[in-house]
């Protein structure tokens, strides 16, 4: 297994800002726990997607869930999961404006999110911007670990909700995922909230502490109406919306305490920060060796 940088490397911290090269090592940490990330400083290179992603080149085989029409990860040792086979992503790449050549061939389809379909194990399941919309987390991260070989990592990519549309939505509890155990739709909540209480994502604006559009308070009744009517018009279907919240702290913590309590196999393995004027986080977790 290749060996993950630290979530805080002093030399790299170091080097990266000229204001703080004449640091030693046990400065420049504490300096990173009290303002470096808060001011979003890189605390790792393997912080931003653009150095995570590449280091899963050394993985042997990887399961992708989810890539649409932007595979983060492609070669012979990639296989590609997702709710709508290869034609369909297609078709709607085209709607939205999408490249439709860049939809990958997809080895497993389920309608539904089903991972036991895959018959294979891997040494890496990657995602992207695709946990928050699960309705039951646990059941996905379980499956996760039942398609990864022991040893093997969930490499995540992760919105930070303090710096997109979910800024003014509380952070997921434990108590929240547990709940929602057996969800195979989102709850009307989860629909309010993300249909009438999304603001705007301009992530340069949240890092600046503005989170409001101006008609924003204004919005949210007619907002709310139109929730409840498109949640009633699905008919217990499927609605499309974020139902989990976190920050890279509450996500290492309510991973954490799902495994703790049993809920889930995987053990956090690294939570990098968010770096500035980036509006996601990277992390891994860990399927323990058998």
């Amino acid at each position: 297994m290749n060996s993950l940088d630290p979530e805080f490397d002093a030399d790299f911290y170091r080097k990266s800002y000229p204001d703080l090269q004449h640091m030693d090592r046990t400065t420049a940490e504490d300096h990173w726990h009290q303002f470096g990330i808060r001011e979003g400083r890189l605390g790792s290179r393997l912080a931003i997607r653009e150095n995570f992603i590449p280091f899963l080149s050394e993985e042997t085989s990887i399961l992708e869930i989810g890539p649409f029409g932007k595979p983060v990860v492609t070669g012979p040792h990639v296989s590609y999961f997702d709710v709508l086979s290869q034609d369909d992503l297609k078709a709607r790449a085209e709607r939205i404006g999408l490249d439709p050549d860049r939809v990958p061939a997809i080895d497993w389809v389920s309608p539904v999110g089903d991972l036991s379909i895959v018959d294979r194990r891997f040494t890496a399941v990657v995602s992207s911007h695709c946990v928050e919309h699960q309705p039951d987390l646990i059941r996905h991260l379980k499956a996760v670990a039942n398609v990864l070989k022991a040893g093997g990592r969930y490499y995540l990519v992760v919105p930070d909700k303090r710096f997109c549309f979910d800024a003014l939505i509380p952070e997921s509890s434990v108590a929240d995922i547990i709940e929602a155990r057996g969800a195979t739709v989102h709850k009307l909540l989860s629909v309010i909230e993300h249909r009438a209480f999304t603001t705007h994502n301009d992530t340069s604006r949240h890092w600046a502490g503005d989170h409001l559009d101006d008609t924003h308070w204004e919005s949210v009744l007619p907002r709310t109406n139109a929730a409840l009517k498109e949640f009633e018009a699905a008919a217990g279907g499927y609605v499309d919306v974020h139902a989990w919240q976190f920050t890279p702290d509450s996500f290492r913590a309510v991973m954490a305490a799902l495994h703790r309590k049993g809920l889930i196999d995987l053990v956090v393995e690294r939570v990098y920060q968010t770096a500035f004027h980036k509006n996601e986080f990277t992390a891994v977790l860990c399927k323990p060796g058998e």
